[in-house]
């Protein structure tokens, strides 16, 4: 049996070890949530760009194609002198699409899920649930 004041050391010793190494897993499991939320928030933030240029370009085709459409309602509908009841009508046929879309939309921004950082949670669980048990007893 060791002498009373080596025992003492040794017990200060491992907490002194476990609480460093604790410490270590936490500073580690916080990099990693920021990196993956930075990954996750760059991805978003791309597909945002792209997705406002495509718009742009889309936008202006369709301006044209809308502004064709009403010039061949009023031509194949309307007589000359009422030309603003073919815009009146692709106006119209545009607001409910918009609705539709609005729509759509809202229902997809409720179900999307904010970015997480998943992989830090489940390595997080692992480590508390590592920590919580017997030591294999």
């Amino acid at each position: 049996m060791p002498p009373d004041g080596e025992q003492p050391q040794n017990i200060a010793t491992t907490v002194t070890e476990v609480s460093e190494r604790v410490s270590v897993l936490v500073r580690e499991e916080i990099e990693l949530a920021k990196a993956e939320v930075t990954q996750k928030v760059t991805r978003l933030v791309k597909g945002a760009v792209v997705g406002i240029a495509a718009g742009v370009f889309l936008l202006t085709a369709v301006l044209f194609f809308l502004h064709g459409l009403a010039w061949l309602a009023v031509y194949e509908l309307f007589s000359n002198n009422k030309v603003f009841w073919g815009f009146i009508m692709v106006g119209g046929a545009l607001l409910l699409l918009g609705a539709l879309a609005g729509f759509i939309a809202a229902r997809a921004v409720r179900s999307g899920a904010p970015p997480t950082p998943d992989l830090a949670i489940e390595e997080a669980k692992r480590i508390r649930e590592t920590v919580t048990s017997d030591g294999g007893s």
